[in-house]
């Protein structure tokens, strides 16, 4: 079997730019246009209705807006026969009397589609949901994202070396803020479960680079000729199989999650599927870029010598 010798750090200059481009963009319109906060960040109503045969979205958003809810949001979950009316803050009520008031909204809501509609519709539940809540598990969520880093970044200096550490960090962040200016871009919504699809994509793009980091630094002590790109790119050359069949399977998964999931973890599967793309690309070409960049030498990942106590007896 040949073995594969591509020269992925050739592109390094390449892909630098094109990481730099997309990571000022992103936070462009981060800061520009921030993201589009789903419910859990907002406040609203949110109506979970049940149906005795399958619905048409579309019809019900059309059956809705002639009722004045124009601004409703319908999402299926669970099932086709399954529905979620989301509706936003009525500011003129009072914050106090908003549960009380989400009750009766639920009951006019489940009135209207049963008027119009054959088949039985049973309301499973009404809530008024606060942003306090989503605002309070988004800043421990944020929270953390920094904890986590910190921990990473001490237990790859420890278990690597510092410079290693750097690259992954890096690489991580570089995943997250491309993530998110693509959600900021695209208008997606931004909910409680992407945020949960952030957490899990610092996991799997760390997973990969560590993989990669340690073939490198079993290569720097096993090699004995070859610059540091030689053995850097050797590295790549020998982890690249293993990290695009762990990449094709789990994006396997995610995209059943995204066909047959539902409405309801769409947010969640999209993030996670955008973040392994981007995740595989930066295991290669970020933290091993940053590593070059930060001049790892041979004699950085060395064992030390242990001297022998009986030495010093030998006159």
């Amino acid at each position: 079997m040949t073995k594969m010798n591509f020269n992925f750090m050739g592109y390094r200059r390449i892909t630098a730019l094109v990481s730099s481009v997309f990571v000022l963009i992103s936070v462009i319109s981060l800061f520009a246009r921030g993201l589009d906060l789903g419910l859990d960040f907002t406040s609203g109503t949110s109506v979970r209705l049940s149906f005795a045969q399958s619905v048409n979205i579309n019809d019900i958003n059309s059956k809705l807006a002639s009722a004045g809810y124009e601004e409703a949001v319908v999402v299926s979950f669970g099932s086709d026969r399954d529905i979620r009316v989301i509706l936003g803050v009525d500011e003129s009520i009072e914050q106090e009397d908003q549960a009380s008031q989400a009750v009766e909204v639920g009951e006019r809501i489940a009135a209207l589609l049963q008027s119009d509609n054959q088949s039985e519709v049973v309301l499973l539940g009404s809530d008024y949901v606060s942003a306090k809540v989503g605002t309070e598990l988004a800043e421990q969520g944020g929270l953390g994202m920094l904890v986590a880093l910190a921990i990473i970044t001490v237990y790859i200096a420890i278990r690597f070396q510092f410079k290693f550490s750097v690259g992954a960090v890096v690489a991580l962040g570089h995943d997250l803020v491309i993530t998110l200016g693509i959600f900021s871009l695209t208008g997606m919504e931004f909910n409680l479960n992407t945020l949960a699809a952030m957490l899990a994509i610092i996991g799997y793009s760390l997973n990969d680079t560590i993989v990669v980091s340690d073939r490198i630094r079993e290569n720097f002590r096993r090699m004995r000729k070859g610059s540091p790109l030689e053995m850097v790119n050797a590295s790549l050359n020998q982890t690249f199989s293993r990290t695009i069949v762990t990449s094709f399977t789990t994006l396997l998964v995610l995209f059943s999650i995204l066909l047959v999931g539902g409405d309801s973890t769409e947010g969640f599967a999209i993030a996670l599927i955008i973040g392994v793309l981007i995740g595989t690309y930066s295991s290669i070409y970020v933290a091993s870029n940053v590593i070059l960049l930060m001049n790892v030498t041979r004699e950085d990942l060395m064992l030390p010598i242990k001297e022998d106590p009986a030495l010093d007896d030998i006159p």
